[in-house]
């Protein structure tokens, strides 16, 4: 099921963006709680993240993130991330479904993501979901704590 994230989901949250095996994927260099927690009431405030829970558990979490006006049928889907304990169970498609469900329902027509050209596990689950390659963003994220630039892959999905 996905939901809005609220204040009780802050240490599940901060602990997929700060899990040494997800930080490097997702937007934001390690940091500690007090350094996180507006981040976080800024996410809240935009209503830009959710949680996708099984029986009630949350299990994973992603932002959607809608543009406006000609594109206003077009969201951005970023901070993609399973929890370690629920990794390799299937979760990750079953969620990228729940995605497409949710975005159906708020009337979008297309979802766009970027990806690491290393985050194989990744590209996998979205090309399973139906995700279409559109390109490649070269030097797109850079990684502040190894100084590195990483490519990005362009995805997306049209809801028909």
């Amino acid at each position: 099921m996905v939901t809005a994230a609220n204040y009780s989901h802050f240490d599940f949250i901060y602990g997929l963006y700060m899990h040494p095996d997800i930080n490097s994927f997702l937007l934001y260099e390690p940091m500690d709680t007090a350094d996180f927690q507006p981040i976080f009431e800024q996410l809240l405030a935009r209503k830009s993240v959710f949680v996708y829970s099984v029986d009630n558990q949350p299990v994973g979490m992603f932002k959607l993130l809608p543009f406006t006006h000609r594109s206003s049928h077009v969201v951005y889907l970023g901070g993609v991330a399973i929890d370690s304990a629920h990794a390799g169970k299937g979760f990750g498609i079953k969620m990228m479904e729940a995605i497409i469900e949710y975005c159906k329902q708020k009337g979008f027509l297309r979802i766009e993501l970027s990806v690491a050209v290393t985050n194989e596990k990744a590209i996998h689950v979205y090309e399973k979901a139906g995700f279409i390659k559109e390109g490649v963003l070269r030097k797109y994220t850079h990684l502040k704590q190894e100084d590195i630039f990483v490519d990005e892959v362009l995805y997306s999905y049209l809801i028909e």
